[in-house]
């Protein structure tokens, strides 16, 4: 009994959440391990070193991040610009996981563009993930998410024909860059995406795509 639990929790913290793919190769290893999907290249955590929910909001509630601070919209600006040049007037927009200070939102709101929010522990009432988007974004909070697959799925299935996703978070090099590298180093971060990933979304989605920054990373859906 004791060894059917370890095999099968092997098997889980092996199975990446992102493709679904199974026998994730060991990646790396410090507090927590990581491993990395051999078909779309996540490096992601297994489920059972991930923070408690109570854990995790802890670091968020320590995050300092203002519409009033203008390093932080100097920061938002790789996103928000190539956003900005895609989008019509007056388009209607979803900031997804707007954390405890919501700036993106406020800064395409001063854009003449209307928003909502979502963000599972500061604004989680659901119904703006029932509602039809000319644009999403979602500025570092990929690396955060315990099922990529299920939330990116439900942001692609709420964007109109001929919208955009944009996702902005840092991006895996290769594994000597990984070892000193201090992204990994918050516990939040869970799953960590590279250009391959991005490629292997774009062709699960039949979308365009576009890279206008190191961090960036654009997706166009089918008119």
């Amino acid at each position: 009994m004791h060894q059917n639990s370890a095999t099968s929790r092997d098997s889980t913290d092996r199975t990446c959440p992102l493709c679904r793919t199974s026998g994730g190769r060991h990646f790396y290893q410090d507090s927590r391990d990581y491993y990395r999907c051999p078909i779309c290249s996540l490096v992601f955590v297994p489920p059972h070193q991930f923070l408690s929910a109570d854990e995790e909001k802890a670091v968020y509630d320590d995050h300092q991040n203002s519409a009033a601070d203008p390093r932080y919209r100097r920061f938002l600006d790789r996103l928000f610009t190539p956003m900005s040049l895609c989008l019509a007037p007056n388009s209607f927009g979803l900031d997804f996981g707007s954390g405890p200070g919501p700036t993106l939102s406020v800064m395409f709101e001063e854009a003449g563009h209307r928003m909502e929010v979502y963000d599972p522990f500061y604004a989680s009432d659901t119904k703006p993930l029932q509602q039809r988007y000319d644009f999403i974004t979602a500025s570092e909070v990929v690396e955060h998410l315990h099922f990529p697959r299920r939330e990116l799925d439900r942001l692609w299935s709420c964007l109109k024909p001929g919208g955009w996703l944009g996702i902005m978070t840092k991006r895996v090099i290769d594994r000597e860059a990984f070892s000193h590298w201090h992204y990994k180093d918050d516990l939040t971060h869970v799953g960590f995406t590279s250009i391959e990933t991005f490629r292997w979304l774009a062709a699960h989605w039949q979308a365009t795509m576009t890279v206008p920054a190191n961090d960036v990373v654009l997706f166009g859906k089918t008119a």
